[in-house]
């Protein structure tokens, strides 16, 4: 039974995560009913943050009667999700079409078939387009009624987030002609690393700020240490001595690797976070001016997380990697209240506001 009667515009976030998009639609003024991800590390930071009810539950066992009930009597409901990307990856290798992974979108276009929300908003990496499983799943929505869909890949940066990050954005409606916001940057100026984590306290490598547990970075081995302090903004390993190359360096095949083992430059915009943000040898991850991997918190706040978000409960102990796979997996919170404003721009329109 769906719960009490209202005209708001409700959100289920699927593979909510660790909450940012979810968040940037709260701060879009959608209401969020709930949030669904299988992985228990998300519940703390979505519902301490976003403020719903976090369901730990593999997407498969979800059905549409289940969603249909925690939508309000009356409301516009909205299903949005991003279903890992891995696979789908310009950063991944594994491009299997057994993988578990692929069929997960399957299950979200089934979902929507089912329930035949008001809208539907789907986001992933931009390789999903030219992928099978990607026109499977925009049939599923022609089938389901939804022929006013906007499919367009977005730059990150458009929408205030300070990163070299692409993203696809699917808004479907069965409403009405659907789009994407025009970009929203002020004045047209590109954020920057130094806008978002310029004034941020100095820390070492393998060690934390006093104040916030999660400003905290990964160590460095003596070669690593050697090897960043050798490193220059935009530079790449090539400034490096010779000895300090790796050897996937010294072969044809690792040559156009460039921003491995690299610093960001304070007045550009940042790489695409990833899962693997914290550590120095893994991209551009390196601090503009220390000796050390951007920090958790900086790689929150490069996703565009408030600075005060909360992703492990006070004065508990984490893992560092288990926290930068939340971040990096997550939707940057201004794309998705970007999302989230053209979701309500579209709604109040239909409504006549």
């Amino acid at each position: 039974m769906r719960k009490e009667t209202s005209s708001s515009i409700v959100a289920v976030d699927l593979f909510c995560g660790a909450g940012g998009l979810s968040f940037g639609m709260k701060r879009a003024g959608l209401d969020i009913a709930a949030g669904i991800d299988v992985d228990p590390v998300c519940r703390h930071p979505f519902e301490s943050n976003v403020g719903a009810s976090f369901h730990e539950m593999d997407i498969a066992e979800v059905t549409s009667e289940w969603l249909a009930s925690l939508y309000p009597e009356g409301s516009f409901r909205v299903l949005a999700g991003c279903a890992p990307c891995q696979p789908f990856s310009s950063y991944s290798k594994r491009k299997s079409e057994q993988d578990e992974d692929w069929k997960l979108l399957s299950v979200f276009g089934s979902l929507v078939k089912d329930l035949r929300p008001e809208v539907v908003s789907m986001e992933n990496v931009p390789g999903l387009i030219e992928n099978a499983k990607f026109r499977g799943f925009m049939n599923d929505l022609k089938d389901a009624g939804y022929s006013n869909n906007s499919v367009s890949v977005v730059r990150c940066s458009d929408y205030g987030v300070p990163q070299r990050r692409r993203r696809l954005v699917v808004l479907g409606s069965l409403l009405g002609d659907i789009r994407m916001l025009p970009k929203s940057s002020e004045n047209g100026k590109l954020p920057t690393v130094r806008g978002a984590i310029g004034d941020l306290p100095s820390i070492e490598a393998g060690s934390a700020c006093d104040s916030d547990s999660l400003h905290r970075a990964s160590g460095l081995s003596d070669k690593n240490m050697e090897r960043i302090r050798q490193s220059i903004p935009g530079g790449t390993w090539k400034d490096w001595d010779v000895q300090l190359r790796a050897n996937c360096h010294l072969k044809e095949s690792g040559k156009p690797y460039s921003a491995v083992y690299g610093r960001m430059e304070w007045d550009s915009l940042g790489p695409t976070i990833t899962t693997h943000f914290n550590a120095f040898g893994s991209g551009r991850f390196g601090h503009p001016e220390q000796d050390r991997a951007i920090s958790l918190r900086e790689g929150a706040i490069l996703q565009t997380f408030p600075e005060d978000y909360s992703f492990v409960p006070d004065a508990a102990e984490f893992r560092i990697s288990s926290v930068a796979r939340m971040i990096g997996n997550a939707v940057p919170v201004n794309l998705g209240e970007a999302i989230g404003l053209s979701i309500r721009s579209h709604l109040e329109e239909f409504n006549g506001n």
